[in-house]
């Protein structure tokens, strides 16, 4: 039982690596082409990879899932991946990856009360420990001050909007994942044998393209996401973030909630503001101080307790 945990824990943790990293190019893309745009395309080029992913290792280009799954999954898709997301790209706009990634990291305390309310996942008092400890962390290196991290200041209009669209983005990712894994276990044919997690990503993909450009056309604003296209650095970034992230990242967290309680591993997707560091260092010269990098040590210490435990 052990070593399943593990490769869950071990999936989310590599899939906040991926996260990371692609938060870093959705950041730039979106202040190109917008965060409808890249919500968009990315979507759609995920949904390529996948299909391709899914011929190559499972022989179809149509996911294996009852009726029900088909259903959960795909309102997993929109809460998390069209609705959750829209919220994550505008607050990495708005207020930056380093200060975006610290909204979307509440994510987790929305994954755990989701997880005890719709799956009875009952978390130990060493696992609760393990996320307020590494939910500390990331708090710490994030409410470093602007000055100290060379970071623009925002207008208070600015920051209400980017905290209600980061607020909305992680409680539609924590839900979202919750609601995944409850369509993988919970109404699958043998409960013992969860949906492949190539499989129920596609699916949830499947259903948030469809949402999200059924908004673009209904909201009228095809033609401005399709011209957006034109801007080749911004498209080339959509690109990289999508391969990280929608494909190879959210694949991985169905790994992980499969094998992990959903707290669990959430929380752990959940260090992107700590991994975020050195990139916004090398790339924005953002500087963190000795407060960010006990931070990201009081962080480390989360995660460990929610390894051993």
């Amino acid at each position: 039982m052990m070593s399943f945990n593990l490769l869950g824990e071990s999936a989310a943790l590599i899939t906040s690596v991926l996260w990371t990293t692609c938060s870093i190019l959705f950041a730039y893309a979106g202040r190109r082409i917008g965060a409808l745009s890249v919500n968009g395309f990315r979507i759609l080029m995920a949904v390529g990879m996948l299909s391709g992913a899914h011929i190559l290792f499972l022989g179809t280009i149509i996911p294996h899932a009852n009726s029900a799954q088909w259903l959960y999954m795909s309102l997993s898709g929109v809460i998390g991946l069209a609705l959750g997301d829209f919220g994550y790209f505008g607050t990495l706009v708005i207020l930056g990856p380093r200060r975006g990634t610290l909204l979307m990291s509440l994510a987790a305390i929305f994954a755990t009360i989701s997880g005890y309310l719709i799956l009875n996942e009952i978390l130990g008092p060493w696992t609760l420990f393990g996320i307020i400890i590494t939910l500390t962390g990331i708090i710490w290196v994030i409410l470093e001050s602007e000055e100290l991290s060379n970071e623009l200041p925002l207008s208070s209009k600015e920051k209400i909007y980017g905290v209600l669209l980061g607020l909305g983005g992680a409680t539609g990712q924590g839900v979202g994942l919750v609601i995944s894994k409850y369509g993988m276990f919970v109404v699958a044919d043998d409960p013992s044998v969860p949906l492949n997690p190539l499989s129920a990503t596609l699916i949830r993909m499947i259903a948030a393209a469809i949402f999200i450009w059924i908004v673009i056309i209904i909201f009228g604003k095809f033609k401005k996401v399709i011209n957006s296209a034109a801007d080749k650095k911004g498209m080339k970034a959509t690109l990289g973030g999508a391969f990280f992230g929608p494909f190879l990242g959210v694949t991985l967290s169905m790994v992980a909630v499969t094998y992990a309680l959903a707290g669990v591993a959430q929380t752990l997707m959940s260090l992107m503001p700590v991994l975020v560091i050195p990139f916004v260092w090398v790339l924005y010269k953002q500087k963190t101080s000795w407060r960010g990098i006990l931070g990201a040590v009081i962080a480390i210490v989360g995660v460990s307790i929610l390894f051993l435990f």
